[in-house]
């Protein structure tokens, strides 16, 4: 539209009292084009390795050792896939973390809802305080934990058995859950809890036939978070663990390497198997948690 037509446009407007049409700022499209190149960049950024893992697995060993490692997967070959099951068993890590991260995130979950009610509906002296405490907890380091816990489960005869991991692991997951479904269970309104008292259900029964459905996009959320936090932990699963009957896929895949030899093509196959079910999970529960991440921010 040329710019006579469109003041012409705008005398018409104004006489018949219509909205005035204002051309596009070229600002505006610098902006918009910023945003999306910010976008883009920020995408690349991450998908990046995940992307030269998948290439670094379909391609031999000799491209990958070369000093300029090929960007394409010629020769293409699934021997690290092959390897990776075949040879070297990585299954059975993968059927290890799962068991560890599912009872693990299961029974934290469970916890964590209790706590979470506690803070959220019920009354209580000092709940800041026991959030705040929660949340410490939650950024200790792992490795000042690892020797007192050695001790612990070597005297339990705990050491080397997927109990050594999942107590922990529970441990890890229940205070981020717990600072999360309180969040979430703020947002609820506090009317249900009346209505069911004059009804005369129970804290019990109020909790779980009508908070706990309504609770259920900000418990997914922290069950996936927890769920992702305990597939990936390495450290405490390499210091308890020392059988491929009992070792979890991340320190399944550190086995692969020796002192004198890294068989890259094996560990980027290995390392795109063990995450390939976090992507299905995140894919799959994507709107409960974006969902479950955000109810909390609005006050119901």
């Amino acid at each position: 539209m040329s710019t006579q037509t469109m003041h012409e446009a705008n005398d018409e407007a104004l006489h018949s009292g219509l909205p005035i049409k204002r051309g596009t700022r070229p600002s505006a499209y610098i902006r918009r084009g910023l945003f999306w190149l910010t976008g883009i960049a920020i995408g690349f950024w991450s998908v990046a390795p995940f992307l030269w893992q998948v290439i670094a697995s379909l391609q031999p060993d000799v491209n990958l050792l070369n000093k300029q490692p090929s960007f394409l997967p010629i020769p293409f070959t699934f021997e690290h896939y092959e390897n990776t099951f075949v040879d070297r068993g990585f299954g059975q890590y993968v059927v290890n973390s799962a068991i560890v991260a599912v009872a693990a995130t299961v029974i934290s979950q469970v916890i964590a809802l209790l706590a979470a009610y506690s803070l959220a509906r019920l009354p209580m002296i000092g709940k800041g305080v026991v959030l705040a405490v929660l949340l410490g907890i939650s950024m200790f380091p792992h490795i000042a934990i690892v020797g007192p816990l050695y001790v612990l489960f070597n005297q339990w005869a705990w050491l080397d058995t997927h109990m050594a991991l999942v107590g922990p692991y529970i441990g890890l997951s229940v205070p981020l859950s717990v600072f999360i479904l309180t969040t979430h269970l703020r947002s609820i309104p506090r009317e249900i809890d009346e209505a069911a008292m004059i009804d005369g259900a129970g804290k019990m029964r109020t909790l779980w036939s009508l908070i706990l459905p309504l609770a259920m996009p900000g418990l997914v959320t922290s069950a996936i978070l927890a769920f992702i936090a305990n597939w990936n932990e390495f450290m405490l699963a390499l210091a308890f663990t020392s059988t491929p009957e009992h070792q979890t896929s991340s320190v399944g895949i550190a086995n692969f390497a020796d002192a004198d030899y890294a068989p890259l093509g094996d560990m980027a196959a290995a390392s795109i198997v063990a995450t390939i079910p976090l992507i299905i999970i995140v894919i799959f529960f994507q709107r409960r948690i974006v969902s479950g991440l955000t109810s909390g921010g609005v006050k119901g």
